[in-house]
């Protein structure tokens, strides 16, 4: 199992629209498209207007196949489009690929 954290800088003032769309529409978007998200956060700090997220995929391989459906999928195309028209909601976005590894068990 590959997981993926995904670390959205949101663009300020955004963070309400950015969790409305993921809450309301994105997570289930991405469970068609195969993806299951298995942990969501926003920081702590929230000076630092940051969401964080991890999704389960099989592979990279299929991570990427599940990503490009996504993308290319026209409810997201609209979604985003009505989403921004104000502007981006993301600043920033970075991925971090995890593994586990066979010493620890993760619940």
């Amino acid at each position: 199992m590959l997981y993926e954290l995904r670390v959205y800088h949101i663009m300020p003032g955004k963070m309400q629209a950015i969790q409305a769309r993921f809450r309301d529409h994105v997570i289930e978007l991405f469970g068609k498209h195969g993806m299951k998200i298995t942990h969501f956060w926003e920081d702590a700090d929230a000076e630092h207007n940051q969401l964080y997220y991890i999704v389960e995929h099989e592979n990279m391989e299929q991570r990427n196949i599940n990503y490009e459906q996504f993308r290319n999928d026209p409810e997201w195309l609209e979604l985003r489009s009505v989403t921004e028209a104000d502007g981006a909601l993301v600043a920033k976005q970075e991925s971090i690929y995890m593994k586990n590894v066979d010493y620890f068990k993760n619940k």
